[in-house]
């Protein structure tokens, strides 16, 4: 399968030649899982290179950002629109972090910056409920997180499978050919370690900082993550489409 990477932020510029482009994060953790999978990128954030077509990729991921889904910027709404078609015609679809937040905004839901603060470091998730497509599920999971925007009001229709304490929309599922989550299953520990020391006692507070770099070195189950991302395309890629 080819899966369309809808860009929606890039590392961050200190970052860059260092680091995966973020395309190269999600191909990485697909084909760990699955070398026949393939990605394409559409530069949306730095192009408004929106797709024509939601059959332009046997199905699409939303990528993280450093934009809030509120934010005026012109590449907001067409995304949005985009997203809304895809979903119509049940292209399936996965939304990680600013993913997750503007799949929820085009739907229906409703997304703020929380008054939680920032979520980073390696967090911990409790399923809700499990799938077919989630091979050994375990009732929770530890990711690496990056985000002060949450999902508060979720999208009519949408179900939570996933939350945490910290961020209680965590994971939603769309009938069965659409998800999206909150953490980042692509980051991968030294990412999430520079980042978070880029931005200490600047964007993210000290000790929110110290806190998330204490334990950013524990075991994931971003691979999991990766597997039941592959597993849910084929199984989204497989539903009867709506007449």
């Amino acid at each position: 399968m080819q899966i369309g990477i809808l860009q929606t932020g890039t590392v961050p510029g200190e970052l860059l030649g260092q680091y995966p482009t973020y395309a190269g994060m999600f191909g990485a953790l697909l084909q760990s899982a699955d070398p026949a999978f393939s990605v394409k990128n559409w530069n949306i954030n730095e192009a408004m290179d929106i797709p024509a077509s939601p059959g332009d990729a046997d199905g699409w991921i939303i990528t993280g950002s450093r934009h809030g889904v509120y934010e005026d910027h012109p590449w907001i709404d067409p995304l949005k629109a985009f997203l809304r078609e895809a979903h119509a015609v049940q292209a399936p679809l996965v939304g990680i972090c600013f993913g997750h937040q503007i799949l929820a905004d085009a739907l229906g839901g409703k997304v703020v910056k929380s008054d939680k603060g920032w979520g980073c470091g390696i967090h911990s998730y409790t399923l809700r409920e499990s799938k077919g497509w989630m091979d050994d599920a375990a009732p929770t999971l530890a990711i690496h997180a990056m985000h002060q925007d949450q999902v508060v009001e979720v999208p009519p229709g949408a179900r939570v499978f996933m939350e945490s304490p910290f961020c209680p929309n965590a994971g939603l599922a769309y009938g069965e050919t659409a998800i999206s989550v909150q953490p980042h299953p692509e980051f991968d520990a030294t990412f999430e370690r520079t980042v978070i020391e880029t931005r200490r006692g600047t964007i993210i507070p000290e000790q929110v900082a110290d806190a998330a770099l204490a334990g950013v070195d524990g075991p994931t189950d971003s691979a999991m993550f990766g597997r039941w991302m592959v597993n849910f395309f084929r199984h989204a890629a497989a539903q009867p489409k709506a007449a």
